[in-house]
């Protein structure tokens, strides 16, 4: 063992830190490696994993729509049916099994086999135009949208790309290892082939040590408000009685992918950037706090502050953001980095879109980020077994 570690690294150290590499050259996992990608998350149940799950490392946002050639909701059922299928096997680290047959492609594409489920969470919903385009009830299905469902509203100081906004299904994959979740998603992609066709993909990171709010590229704690007694969780996120039937139990995703000026932000000092946000960037805590999840002292907040503005309205979300980066603007050399900002909601059109109203209008934040595409999806209730995504919706 001696004589391996300094040939592999020069002299490796044995101590505390170093046994773990030395183990990991060996091709031996540590505790905490070994712990990340054996986690598993309940696929099956009440409400749909991938909501008020621990948040992952790693997430997944992407879009679909159907296939213009596709009429028939028989099709659409039998891809639904498919993809439970697949994502209650990958959620517990299982492969799909190959065809004995080894001219036909493969039935999984193999570069996840080794990496476990990683706390894989795959999450479904449906859009607007699931259920009506041009005007026209496109399955028969109008009658059973949800309530809160509809078009996304114009905001303020948004320029959105339609090409990467909305669609007609959307799917959330998120792990603590990435190649797990590309892999969730890739095999979905191809397991849609001639029903759905994927409109747009996001990717994007988010990493906190355990029990600290985790904090996007403006150095700023990302989640500091989210409500984390069940009770509060019902109230804000879960859909009720209000709802049909086949919805009740849901949720609405939200959906935003806000472009961050970077280089303005950080020429900005230390004190405006605080001013911007309403708290202090170490701790998290509002202005005339001293601790991150202290109450908000209005009196206390600038007038435009993000913080002041969100409060104020007296609307509450839950959050589940990821920060992207995708390299540099070829047009003027600048990161082309942001937020993919997600939120559930029970409620949207009481509180999500007029919070972005209110945003919209005044927030000092406006100053420093774009906001680029958008998307509202309704999250139907968790899947229980033996059944397959929105079945209910069908019958």
């Amino acid at each position: 063992m001696l004589k391996m570690t300094a040939l592999a690294g020069g002299g490796i150290a044995l101590g505390a830190s170093g046994l773990g590499t030395a183990l990991e050259l060996f091709g031996h996992k540590t505790s905490e490696q070994s712990a990340k990608t054996t986690a598993t998350i309940p696929f099956f149940g009440k409400h749909q994993a991938g909501v008020t799950t621990a948040h992952q490392s790693y997430g997944y946002l992407a879009a679909f729509d159907i296939d213009p050639s596709v009429h028939d909701v028989a099709k659409i059922m039998a891809l639904f049916i498919s993809w439970t299928r697949l994502a209650s096997t990958l959620t517990q680290g299982k492969r799909e099994a190959n065809s004995s047959n080894t001219q036909l492609p493969p039935n999984d594409t193999n570069e996840a086999r080794d990496l476990g489920a990683a706390s894989l969470t795959i999450t479904f919903g449906l859009g607007h135009s699931f259920f009506i385009k041009n005007g026209k009830d496109r399955f028969g299905l109008s009658d059973k949208m949800p309530r809160q469902l509809t078009p996304m509203p114009k905001i303020a100081h948004e320029s959105l790309d339609p090409a990467i906004s909305n669609g007609d299904l959307c799917v959330q994959v998120c792990a603590d290892i990435q190649q797990v979740a590309f892999h969730a998603l890739r095999n979905l992609i191809k397991e849609a082939l001639g029903t759905a066709n994927i409109r747009w993909m996001e990717s994007g990171f988010l990493n906190a040590p355990k029990g600290k709010t985790a904090r996007n590229l403006f150095g700023f704690k990302d989640g500091t408000a989210n409500v984390t007694r069940a009770a509060d969780q019902d109230k804000i996120i879960w859909t009720g009685a209000d709802e049909p039937k086949w919805m009740r139990d849901g949720t609405y995703l939200g959906y935003r992918k806000i472009k961050m000026n970077i280089e303005t932000w950080d020429r900005d000092s230390y004190s405006d950037q605080e001013q911007v946000f309403g708290r202090k960037k170490d701790s998290g805590a509002a202005f005339g706090q001293s601790h991150e999840h202290e109450p908000v002292i209005m009196s206390k907040q600038p007038a435009n502050s993000h913080v002041r503005l969100a409060h104020g309205t007296g609307k509450q979300i839950y959050r589940r953001a990821y920060s992207y980066t995708n390299g540099i603007q070829t047009t003027t050399g600048n990161l082309d980095a942001g937020l993919l900002f997600i939120s559930f909601q029970n409620k949207p059109q009481d509180s999500f879109i007029p919070l972005l109203r209110v945003l919209g209008r005044s927030d000092a934040l406006n100053e420093y980020t774009d906001h680029i595409a958008t998307g509202l999806f309704a999250v139907p209730s968790g899947i229980r077994k033996n059944e397959y995504f929105a079945q209910h919706l069908f019958e």
